[in-house]
């Protein structure tokens, strides 16, 4: 498959779908011959721009790192075709990545975060004989009990007052009322998104939240900070119970606050033959972030230990 190359190490590649072919970008930073590590950021819909704080940790630790904008996503092409939001297809859409960058069994980590982390479960179950080795971050293996994890817990964990009020806001499909998100960035963002006052946030952070593809975001995930509901894409997806076929090494990292469950993400480690769990004390979702030290160490040791 052809691509693109361009300056600074960015290339775009041409992704075949059912509605025509896009372009995708790529950019690699770093440079190893036995780990090379493909980044697929949060959402869906997201960007990756979060993740550019990878450059200052992984290279310099002789790992090659590839980031990736996923199609719908900044900067990537960004079709109105709604029917290529489909779980599937993104899978495919990274194994046309890996194709064309290169990447084979004895070089190849795949890295997935938040969404980024369900996407690389699903490649896995299809692609793992590509693969040398697995990260989920902040990712568990089931909508559903994330969805309990975050009604129950995170959700009802609030003051009374605001569990109220934001819950109405739910029940009336109101999401576009301002006081939504303004309830989120006093309530929960700082708490569980990312550990620091929101006008203490990174650029690139902000970068991503205000690039979020909202015709991908919603019909996949649905409106709701609190689980997905309605009748978004993801609602069902479960892959608990096939975690035990993903027989490449894998790294599961959680952390403390995130909106993802602790202990669901340890348990997840028990379930793959060769899982190990990181767990990062102080971090929250975006733990990368707000407990950097330990979440680089943590990632940087499994890499290092499975590229022998």
């Amino acid at each position: 498959m052809a691509t693109t190359p361009h300056s600074n190490g960015v290339r775009w590649i041409p992704v075949e779908t059912p509605k025509g072919t896009f372009q995708v970008w790529t950019r690699r930073c770093g440079e190893s011959s036995k780990t090379k590590v493909l980044l697929l950021h949060g959402g869906p819909g997201g960007s990756p721009d979060y993740l550019e704080i990878c450059d200052a940790f992984l290279p310099r630790e002789g790992i090659e790192i590839y980031h990736y904008a996923q199609l719908g996503s900044v900067p990537s092409d960004q079709p109105d075709e709604p029917s290529l939001w489909k779980l599937e297809r993104f899978v495919d859409e990274v194994e046309q990545v890996r194709q064309a960058l290169g990447l084979d069994a004895s070089n190849f980590f795949l890295f997935g975060q938040s969404w980024g982390g369900l996407l690389a479960i699903e490649y896995a179950l299809k692609y793992q004989h590509h693969l040398k080795g697995l990260i989920i971050s902040n990712m568990m293996s089931s909508v559903p009990a994330y969805n309990a994890y975050a009604r129950g817990t995170l959700l009802a964990g609030m003051d009374p007052a605001v569990q109220q009020e934001i819950l109405a806001i739910e029940e009336a499909g109101d999401f576009e009322n301002p006081r939504y998100m303004e309830l989120l960035l006093a309530h929960h963002y700082p708490q569980h998104i990312l550990r620091r006052p929101v006008d203490q946030w990174p650029d690139a952070v902000n970068r991503t939240f205000s690039r979020v593809n909202p015709a991908i975001y919603i019909p996949m995930q649905g409106p709701s900070e609190f689980g997905a509901a309605g009748d978004c894409a993801l609602k069902n997806w479960n892959r608990s119970s096939d975690l035990l076929h993903i027989t490449v090494p894998t790294l599961v990292m959680g952390a403390r606050y995130d909106t993802m469950a602790p202990e669901h993400l340890r348990w997840m480690s028990t379930q793959l033959p060769a899982g190990r769990f990181h767990f990062c004390e102080h971090g929250s979702h975006l733990s990368i972030y707000d407990d950097q030290e330990s979440w680089f160490s943590g990632l940087i040791d499994f890499l290092k230990g499975a590229s022998l």
